[in-house]
């Protein structure tokens, strides 16, 4: 991504929001209200100048996981203006290509060039079955999908297939960027060759991409970015916060990592049986506004900060006390303020 906070004597660092509306078994919150929290939520961080949204996608999922990135895209890009959104990861191979390409055009230009697509094979076995697809043909729509969008974006006529093809309009972005992810070296080959840039389900794919990065000839990204991780929050008190939120993250972990090991997928998921468990692993942490400030100092420039405020379902007041904690007690100190009024 391109977006960059300027410091105006802050901390240098980039702030996002992730959702994949799940819920934790017994959750008294409503779907609709989940989904209003998280538009209310985005309009909030467009606000105070974060960078970026990140929806996920999965189908089927019991715990009602969000299966329609693109239409909750558009929701937020019509509740927002500068926020970029960022689906991570698309399941490219359950969509039909033209179909996918067309309604990736109307919301870029829904959002004025917003979007930034993280394509991937997927890889629970029930989404396919669903889909009437088969596991064993994910990679070859994933060799073909980047070229095939590159060039319906255009909106000129082309031969696909025994058939031609028109994709209109074009998008928003000149060139939209197409980002690739997966837990595969052949994952990181397919998109060092394809793809702008590689999110990797653990850290080592991405060593692997920049490998396949060189063995083409194209220059060396460096280290994948720094990252908090997947989720922050906020509170006075870390341990009666985590009482209170670990629930919805014990649900948001195992859940993950159930799949992963029904499908034999890599990934940093791992099954805790107890809430301390996950605590000391440190994937969720729960700090104050001092320990986030002093992580963002000792840091460095540009790492990521991203909450993931509805995790597991969490109820929406929960996550407001995180959020608004963020707005009094960090967000002065961040430069923030200043780059949202140089955009105005």
């Amino acid at each position: 991504m391109s977006a960059r906070m300027p410091t105006h004597g802050g901390l240098m660092a980039l702030f996002g929001l992730r959702y994949d509306l799940r819920s934790a078994p017994g959750s008294a919150v409503a779907k609709p209200a989940l989904y209003r929290a998280a538009l209310e939520q985005c309009a909030w961080a467009d606000r105070l100048g974060f960078a970026m949204v990140t929806l996920s996608e999965h189908h089927g999922s019991p715990d009602g996981y969000l299966p329609s990135p693109l239409v909750m895209a558009a929701a937020i890009a019509a509740r927002t203006e500068r926020l970029r959104i960022m689906i991570s990861t698309l399941v490219a191979t359950l969509y039909d290509p033209v179909r996918l390409a067309e309604d990736f055009a109307v919301l870029d230009n829904l959002s004025n060039g917003r979007i930034l697509p993280v394509l991937s094979a997927g890889y629970v076995a029930s989404e396919f079955e669903s889909f009437g697809k088969r596991l064993g043909e994910r990679r070859k729509t994933m060799d073909g999908i980047a070229g095939f969008l590159r060039q319906a974006w255009t909106g000129e006529p082309f031969a696909y297939e025994g058939r031609t093809v028109c994709v209109t309009p074009r998008p928003a972005q000149a060139r939209p960027p197409i980002w690739m992810g997966g837990s595969s070296r052949a994952a990181a080959a397919r998109a060092a060759r394809d793809a702008d840039n590689f999110v990797p389900s653990s850290p080592e794919f991405f060593d692997m991409y920049r490998e396949e990065l060189l063995k083409l000839g194209k220059p060396d990204p460096g280290p994948r970015p720094a990252s908090l991780g997947r989720f922050l929050y906020l509170a006075e008190d870390p341990d009666a916060a985590w009482e209170e939120i670990a629930p919805y993250l014990m649900h948001e972990n195992n859940a993950y990592a159930a799949w992963a090991d029904a499908q034999g997928v890599a990934t940093s998921y791992r099954h805790y049986a107890s809430a301390q468990e996950l605590r000391d692993t440190g994937t969720y942490p729960v700090m104050t506004p001092r320990q986030l400030l002093e992580h963002i100092e000792a840091a460095g420039p540009y790492d990521m900060v991203l909450f993931h405020p509805l995790a597991g379902g969490m109820e929406p007041g929960l996550a407001w006390r995180s959020l608004r904690l963020f707005e009094q007690e960090v967000y002065p100190q961040t430069g923030l303020d200043s780059s949202r009024s140089e955009g105005k």
